[in-house]
């Protein structure tokens, strides 16, 4: 096994595990008050100023040129502002362990997306695993729509998140900044995703307040703003170092990798019911991830 692959493999599994707490985390700051556009923006902006200090540090800021301006705001829309403000929003409304899941869709999206876009050629071991993994959805979401109170509508937005990550992996393949490293881009990125999220505030009823009535409400929201703050900065540095080692597909089974932590946490730390038709919707979602990634390594390197 070559160090490239050691890398990836590495940063695979630690990004996944940081997405899984992240999920969690979200979930529990709903609980004191945090709103999801506050929590979100906040812990991306803490997240940004980190990963500045360390470009600062390592002498490799980001690139200010018009291809990587397009590239920051771009890949912070569908990878970061979007794709995050969808899955906080909906982990309140249909779960953390039900969002996780969701989650483990954008490899086979990226890989209809790479299609379409002839960057991969049809393979029907891929193809069949894209088959299995969206009846795998279906399954979770047919089944989360027919519980008590099920909200149609949060359960549509929830699924529309592993668009938006598809979207980004692939995108920041494409158009990766010539000669830019991965340190260089992801500060970038969170700047133009704070920014974004920033603006999104001005519209009626979105706030980035935080739960200042409550002293120990405001503390713990703080405290948990922080810790975020470091998870994203890890998630999103690990992030570009994988796309930089891996390409595009092995990046997206980041959510199928957070799925192993965050589908546990929300059931056994959280308390959260089990989703229905988890077994049946996992096990689905599993061998398509297994198809589209044993395809991957079959074609000739």
């Amino acid at each position: 096994m070559n160090k490239q692959v050691v890398i990836a493999l590495t940063c695979l599994i630690a990004g996944g595990a940081l997405l899984g707490v992240s999920t969690n985390m979200a979930k529990y700051a709903g609980t004191v008050g945090l709103t999801p556009l506050a929590f979100v923006f906040w812990s991306i902006t803490g997240a940004a100023l980190l990963l500045l200090a360390l470009a600062v540090f390592r002498r490799q800021l980001p690139p200010i040129t018009k291809p990587s301006i397009e590239y920051y705001l771009v890949a912070a829309l569908v990878s970061v502002a979007g794709s995050n403000l969808i899955f906080f929003s909906a982990i309140p409304q249909v779960g953390a362990s039900f969002v996780a899941l969701v989650i483990t869709l954008p490899p086979l999206l990226t890989y209809v997306g790479a299609l379409l876009l002839k960057m991969e050629r049809f393979d029907p071991i891929r193809a069949l695993g894209v088959l299995a993994a969206l009846a795998g959805a279906a399954v979770l979401a047919a089944n989360k729509l027919n519980t008590p109170n099920a909200s149609a509508f949060w359960i549509l937005v929830a699924l529309c998140g592993p668009v938006l990550l598809a979207i980004g992996n692939l995108y920041r393949t494409l158009r990766w900044p010539a000669g830019a490293s991965p340190s260089a881009l992801a500060p970038g990125m969170l700047v133009a995703a704070s920014l974004q999220l920033g603006v999104f505030s001005l519209l009626p009823n979105f706030s980035l307040a935080l739960p200042s009535q409550d002293p120990l409400a405001l503390t713990v929201s703080i405290a948990l703003i922080g810790l975020q703050a470091f998870i994203f900065a890890a998630q999103f540095q690990l992030l570009f170092v994988l796309q930089k080692a891996g390409g595009p597909v092995l990046l997206s089974l980041l959510g199928s990798t957070a799925a192993v932590f965050a589908v546990p946490i929300a059931i056994f730390l959280q308390g959260e019911p089990p989703p229905e038709g988890l077994a049946l919707g996992a096990l689905l979602i599993a061998l398509g991830v297994a198809f589209v990634t044993w395809g991957g390594l079959k074609k000739p390197q």
